[in-house]
């Protein structure tokens, strides 16, 4: 049977009286790579906030691993291996690169095992090494997007959501972003991942959702979905 890890029932999200989510049902499975695209303003990132705990619900609810967790904070989330990256990135700007990985690691004692992890995000990240001790504010947007991701690594998720991490960067910096989510999902980390460049996403996807206006219009694997006439039309500009 598959473990599904996180599943969103009809949920309804809405703030200062617009109604940015209107009924989104969606799945992540255990050891899946699960992408949501959709245009600017079609709620993805609202629905984001919401399994995150930083927007109420108005009706629906958010299962994770098996109970739901309506009304939970985002560090309450954290604990229980469901780490976000932000639209925004959000780094601790006057923060060191280092203390910045420090910081993600923040619900767990284990020196050693922090240390370690730390390590490992400088492979992952060389770039990150070499400015391990530099400001996180004096960053480029790209760096601070590997920051960014190597911090929520290091709370050890089991689900990461990751929000447009592609946003703002140059192409090469886009190339080497979807090259880590690849990598962090081959290591087994499932991941939800909401991204405007849709043949990127779909490309790296399980299975895809498509949102439109609030609601989710299509579903689908990832690749069958890249080759859909529809999408093609409405999301990669044929």
């Amino acid at each position: 049977m598959v473990n599904v890890l996180l599943k969103v029932k009809d949920l309804q999200v809405g703030y200062g009286g617009i109604q940015a989510v209107k009924g989104v049902s969606l799945e992540v499975r255990e050891g899946e790579l699960v992408s949501l695209i959709g245009s600017n303003g079609a709620g993805k990132t609202t629905t984001m906030k919401a399994i995150t705990g930083t927007l109420p619900l108005q009706a629906g609810d958010i299962e994770y691993l098996g109970k739901s967790i309506q009304g939970q904070g985002p560090w309450d989330l954290v604990k229980q291996g469901l780490a976000m990256v932000p639209e925004g990135r959000g780094v601790f700007t006057r923060m060191t690169i280092t203390e910045n990985l420090q910081m993600g690691a923040y619900i767990r004692s284990d020196t050693s095992g922090i240390a370690d992890d730390i390590e490992k995000m400088f492979t992952i990240f060389p770039r990150l090494r070499e400015r391990k001790d530099q400001l996180a504010g004096t960053m480029s947007g790209g760096e601070q997007q590997m920051l960014a991701m190597g911090r929520a690594l290091m709370s050890r998720p089991k689900v990461l959501l990751l929000d447009e991490p592609s946003m703002g960067l140059s192409p090469i910096m886009v190339d080497k972003i979807f090259e880590v989510v690849r990598d962090v999902y081959a290591q087994g980390v499932t991941v939800l991942l909401v991204e405007q460049n849709a043949s990127r996403a779909l490309a790296i996807a399980d299975r895809g959702y498509v949102m439109d206006s609030g609601l989710i219009t299509m579903t689908g694997v990832g690749k069958d979905m890249l080759e859909d006439p529809k999408v093609r039309a409405a999301y990669l500009g044929e």
